[in-house]
């Protein structure tokens, strides 16, 4: 019975915590236009340290990216890779919560 409720509880503390772990921005990219764009974007913003995670919404031309706790994204360094991926950084916002659409700052 003690091994059950030490199972549930590390559960609940190790899922808390992944909850909490990820910071997300949301930047707007000019000039995403195809499935080849969002992958070039995402090769490249993966490369920057921290980057657990890069989603790509080619429609509203938006590039979501997590990073692991303890790590931030600048705006300094968000412009130089979406402009070494060949797109122009046109807005960044530090995002709150699982999605970056109206609760981003």
């Amino acid at each position: 019975m003690f091994r059950q409720w030490f199972l549930i509880f590390a559960a609940l503390v190790f899922s808390v915590a992944a909850l909490a772990a990820d910071k997300h921005y949301l930047l707007g990219v000019d000039g995403l236009a195809c499935p080849f764009c969002a992958y070039g974007i995402e090769k490249r913003l993966n490369k920057v340290d921290g980057v657990t995670g890069v989603e790509v919404d080619i429609g509203k031309s938006t590039v979501r990216v997590s990073l692991q706790e303890g790590k931030t994204l600048s705006e300094a360094q968000a412009r130089q890779a979406v402009d070494e991926a060949g797109f122009t950084l046109r807005s960044y916002s530090e995002a709150e919560g699982e999605t970056g659409g109206s609760d981003a700052k």
